[in-house]
């Protein structure tokens, strides 16, 4: 049975007979004008979830997931200021309801109540008119209300929030140009009891935790929305009180959702303690779930029909309008006016709201995967001596051959000095300087706030970032090793890639995520520490992946790379192959081959550049990272055989530099590919793709990749990857042996 027609009209018939449900009377400090704002924005939820359904059931409609049960969160938006930016559940529409009544000039009239209906409806009917999400998907979401979009958020969207949050006090500090939050704004972040047991709201809530219990500043409120379920599976009663309520550095609160007065009187009292206090609170609303989860779900599938029947009798607009009442603000038959008038008016405007148009093409689909570009102030350059003071003694010894993570240190030195609002963090990169030293010195030179050691959780380190990059920061976060992303890549999936393709690039996520990465490390680590595959970075739309292969080209990449995030407000990910940190030589001991200087200021290798080594006609071998060096060392062994060759460094993994690289090989006989990714899913898959689709030579063509494997410990560590000696080898058969 149609459990949403059940509801409204138990709604109808009970309000008419006077058979409210019982319960406390009117308490606290709401005024009866803003309470009956909060009924109307409940109003409003209930039949904006009635229509959705209906257009759904007519085609017109495409994803459902209501927020019938959860209207106590109008409440909590009453009790704070729109200025307070807010990562929300996917129940909660009657909070950004009632935010928009907050934000309009004209409160609960035409502009507040009309806009958000229509605004709503669009996004339901997946219309290109939908302000938020440009018709890709039914989300909550607004810039206008300070509410960034979110999707089917399963907690993935709390590490984010702790760092909004940690962002306020850094920005007093460092003042962005782009700050966007008030120095006493607090952050809400609400989720489901269900996703309250998800390893990321865990993780997210445990940093926030360790952080406030080291008196750092992080005005975040926490709420949990608890209607008991999670689907089809229940939470234990008492499960989320006792889980959270005696946690260290996180103050506690607890009400009934079901009642809008006391709802709004505790959610005052946990912001104005996290706004006064600068702590993190828990704010643990008891609500119930109408009409099952989501779409076409059916409770009574896994609900005894009298627990159902439960759950409807405590329908919270009754128990509103019994409060209403009892307050003196608003009589039943009122109420039943305005619920039966916002109901007919929904109706109306969503029969307008699905003949608007909806997005036809690829193109205008992925219009959104590439954010905007951001106008900044122009900067003047930092004062000779300014960076000689911070540099020290490191500045004589930039203009000599170094090691690339020594020109690393020096760039991202450079960077911090031009760009104030760069801000790294990760785990061990202050004080330590890094597991291999690359970030030595720079805590002492920026100080701890803006080199931030943080606790081992790679998914806060990544939130962490996300969340500042909300509040004009740009943001260079750190993951030791490759290997460890996996246990947060979802960060960057789920959260900092769609954020612009679910706003129509109104919020993005700018940032540069350094990561060491990749094989060859000599008898350290196995699998753990050297990882060859970058195929989850690939797979990501909008993503960029930059890695470089010595150190001057890595200096001009990762310029290139700060730029595309903070002008571009690019996703990026640089790459840094561990084995070539300390390289030195390239052919023989002593030899100094692979040392560079520091290349000078403005020098950078652009968006899609590769870079050619060598004007050999036989043979263009392409690669990247410790393949780019494999086959320099090659290269020279080829051409004592009489092959002539060129190697060219492709610098870019993600979208890959398909012309520059064809250009690159224009007047060579052969391609080698050498990569040093798994041959299932690696980089050479896509080249040779690329090779055989767009090369109109139809040159003769080869590849070496590694081994299908993980990478061990020992004297084998380079067993399942490619060598010189491979390459020498395809290399001769390609072009037919030594000339």
């Amino acid at each position: 049975m149609d459990r949403a027609a059940i509801v409204h009209d138990n709604f109808l018939r009970r309000v008419a007979a006077g058979d409210l449900p019982g319960g406390n009377v009117s308490a606290g400090p709401l005024a009866p004008e803003l309470a009956v704002s909060i009924y109307r924005s409940a109003c409003l939820t209930r039949a904006l979830d009635r229509t959705s359904r209906a257009m759904q059931a007519a085609g017109q409609g495409f994803y459902t997931i209501g927020s019938s049960g959860h209207e106590g969160m109008a409440a909590v938006a009453a009790a704070l200021r729109p200025t307070d930016m807010a990562f929300l559940h996917y129940r909660d529409a009657a909070f950004q309801i009632q935010r928009a009544g907050q934000v309009n000039a004209e409160g609960w009239g035409e502009l507040g109540g009309q806009t958000i209906t229509w605004d709503m409806l669009l996004s339901f009917a997946c219309s290109s008119e939908d302000p938020i999400s440009g018709g890709r998907h039914k989300v909550l979401g607004s810039k206008a209300l300070n509410i960034p979009p979110q999707t089917s958020t399963i907690a993935s969207h709390l590490p984010k929030a702790v760092g909004a949050a940690y962002s306020i006090g850094l920005a007093k500090r460092i003042r962005p140009q782009h700050q966007a939050l008030p120095d006493d704004a607090i952050i809400l972040c609400s989720f489901g009891d269900a996703s309250a047991n998800h390893s990321t709201a865990q993780g997210a809530i445990n940093t926030a935790c360790w952080t406030a219990f080291q008196k750092v500043p992080l005005p975040l409120l926490f709420v949990c929305e608890d209607n008991g379920i999670g689907i089809s599976t229940k939470t234990p009663d008492g499960w989320i009180a006792a889980s959270f309520a005696q946690r260290p550095g996180l103050k506690y609160f607890h009400c009934n959702g079901l009642d809008i007065y006391e709802t709004f009187r505790v959610a005052a009292e946990a912001a104005e303690y996290v706004r006064a206090w600068r702590k993190p609170a828990f704010l643990h609303i008891r609500t119930i779930r109408l009409y099952g989860h989501a779409g076409a779900d059916v409770p009574t599938t896994y609900l005894t029909k009298s627990e159902v029947e439960a759950e409807e009798a405590n329908d919270p607009l009754l128990h509103s309008v019994r409060l209403l009442d009892a307050a003196g603000a608003l009589e039943p038959d009122q109420a039943l006016a305005i619920y039966r008038s916002t109901c007919a008016r929904v109706e109306r405007v969503s029969n307008v709201a699905i003949t608007r148009p909806r997005l036809q093409t690829a193109d205008e689909v992925m219009a959104s995967i590439i954010p905007p570009r951001r106008d900044h102030a122009p900067t003047n350059g930092t004062a000779p001596e300014e960076r000689a003071a911070v540099f020290g003694g490191d500045l004589k010894a930039a203009d000599q051959p170094q090691i690339m993570s020594r020109l690393i240190n020096f760039a991202l030195t450079d960077l911090m000095l031009d760009h104030p609002e760069i801000v790294m963090m990760g785990e061990d990169i202050g004080r330590k300087g890094g597991v291999y030293g690359v970030t030595q010195k720079l805590s002492q030179r920026f100080g701890r706030a803006r080199m931030i050691d943080t606790l081992l959780d790679e998914q806060s380190i990544l939130g962490l970032a996300l969340g500042m990059a909300q509040n004009g920061l740009l943001p260079i976060p750190e993951i030791q090793f490759l290997a460890y992303l996996h246990n947060a890549e979802d960060q960057l999936r789920g959260e900092g890639a769609t954020l612009p393709f679910f706003s129509n690039g109104q919020y993005t996520n700018p940032m540069v995520l350094r990561i060491a990465g990749l094989g060859y490390q000599k008898g350290f680590g196995g699998h753990f520490h050297n990882d060859n595959s970058v195929a989850v970075l690939r797979d990501i739309p909008g993503l960029i992946l930059a890695c470089p292969s010595d150190g001057p080209n890595a200096v001009r990449l990762l310029r290139e790379c700060v730029r595309l995030a903070r002008e571009e407000q690019r996703l990026v990910v640089f790459l840094e192959p561990i084995a070539l940190y300390g390289m030195r030589d390239l052919h023989a001991a002593g030899d100094g081959g692979w040392l560079g200087t520091y290349p000078p200021a403005g020098e950078h290798i652009g968006f899609g550049e590769v870079t050619t080594n060598g004007s050999g006609e036989d043979l263009a071998i392409i690669s990247f990272a410790n393949g780019a060096y494999l086959s320099h060392q090659a290269h020279r062994v080829l051409e004592a055989e009489g092959i002539s060759a060129r190697v060219i460094d492709l610098n870019w993994l993600s979208p890959l530099p398909e012309d520059a690289m064809i250009a690159a090989t224009k007047g060579c006989r052969h391609v080698l590919i050498v990569d040093e990714t798994r041959a299932s899913g690696g980089i050479a898959d896509a080249l040779m793709t690329i090779f055989a689709e767009k090369d109109a030579a139809k040159r003769p063509l080869a590849r070496i990749s590694a081994k299908d494997s993980f990478i061990p410990t020992g004297p084998a560590y380079a067993a399942t990857m490619p060598s010189m000696e491979q390459i020498v080898g395809a290399a001769r058969e390609l072009v037919g042996g030594p000339r």
